[in-house]
C-alpha cells in the first residue's frame, strides 16, 4: 500500500484528486490537510511515501513547508499558477499538475511516481534550488522548539554561516535554519543584504560604521553594538551599495 497526504486550501481541489486516485487501489489517502501548518503535523504522524501539494496556500506556502519537512516525501505539486512550474521541477518533484487538474495529464503524473519511488528520489535532493515567490522574498518561515515562527527580513540583522546551518539574528534573537549561506546571497534582496564575508551576509539598513581594523582588513558596526569582520571582496560590495 502506498501512503499519501492531499495538501490544499480547496476543497474542491482535493475532491478532485480523491476522484482520480479512485483508479489507483494501491494507493491510500491518510489525510487531508487544508494548510501548510497541518500538512506539517500529518507527515510527522503518518510518514506519508509521496502527497500532493498545493503551492499557494494560507499562512505558509507549499515551499515554505516542504523547508520545515524533516523527512520530506516525494511530490506531486498541484496550483493554478504556472509561473511556479520550472520552481516545481526545482525541487525535484514527481510531476506538476496544473488546475483544472484533467485526467489524462493526472494518469500521466501518476506514471512517473513508481520510478520515482523505487529511487527514492524526493524534495529534499533539489529544494535548495528552489526559487522562491514574491511573498516568501519577504520572509523566512523557521521552526523553534517546534513552533512556526514568520521572520519579515525588516527583522533581520545579519546571518551567519553556522555548520549545515545559518544562524538568523533578528531583532528577537537568533534562530537556526537548515540552508545555505549561497541560498539567501541568491534569494535575498541584493540591494538591501550584502555578503560581507564568506561567514556573514548583513542587511544593509543596520550598518552604522565602517573601520580599518589593520592593514587591508575592516569590520562593520551594526545598530546591534555588533562588529563583523568584511572580507576584500566583501568591502567592495559594500562600498558599491554604499555608494563610496
Amino acid at each position: 500500500m502506498i501512503k499519501t497526504i492531499l495538501i490544499d486550501d480547496e476543497a474542491l481541489a482535493r475532491d478532485v484528486v480523491k476522484h482520480y486516485l479512485q483508479s489507483y487501489p494501491e494507493i491510500k489517502i491518510v489525510a487531508e490537510c487544508s494548510d501548510g501548518f497541518e500538512g506539517l503535523k500529518a507527515i510527522a504522524q503518518h510518514q506519508p511515501d509521496f502527497i500532493f501539494l498545493d503551492i499557494q496556500m494560507p499562512k505558509i506556502s507549499g515551499f515554505e513547508m516542504l523547508e520545515l519537512v524533516e523527512n520530506h516525501p516525494a511530490v506531486i505539486f498541484t496550483t493554478a499558477f504556472d509561473e511556479y512550474a520550472i520552481k516545481a521541477f526545482e525541487v525535484n518533484a514527481v510531476d506538476y499538475l496544473l488546475k483544472p487538474i484533467e485526467k489524462v495529464r493526472f494518469d500521466q503524473a501518476m506514471q512517473k511516481l513508481p520510478a520515482k519511488l523505487a529511487k527514492g528520489e524526493t524534495s529534499n535532493d533539489l529544494l535548495e534550488s528552489a526559487a522562491l515567490s514574491p511573498a516568501q522574498n519577504n520572509r523566512i518561515v523557521v521552526k523553534n522548539a517546534g513552533v512556526i515562527k514568520i521572520i519579515s527580513v525588516t527583522e533581520l540583522n545579519y546571518i551567519e554561516a553556522d555548520d549545515d546551518y545559518v544562524k538568523i539574528n533578528t531583532t528577537e534573537g537568533n534562530f537556526q535554519k537548515n540552508k545555505t549561506m549561497s541560498f539567501f546571497e541568491q534569494t535575498l534582496d541584493s540591494t538591501q543584504f550584502i555578503r560581507i564575508h564568506r561567514s556573514y551576509i548583513i542587511n544593509l539598513a543596520q550598518v552604522t560604521k565602517i573601520e580599518l581594523k589593520e592593514k587591508d582588513s575592516y569590520v562593520v558596526l551594526l545598530k546591534s553594538n555588533i562588529w563583523l569582520p568584511v572580507s576584500k571582496s566583501g568591502f567592495v560590495k559594500l562600498k558599491a551599495a554604499l555608494g563610496l
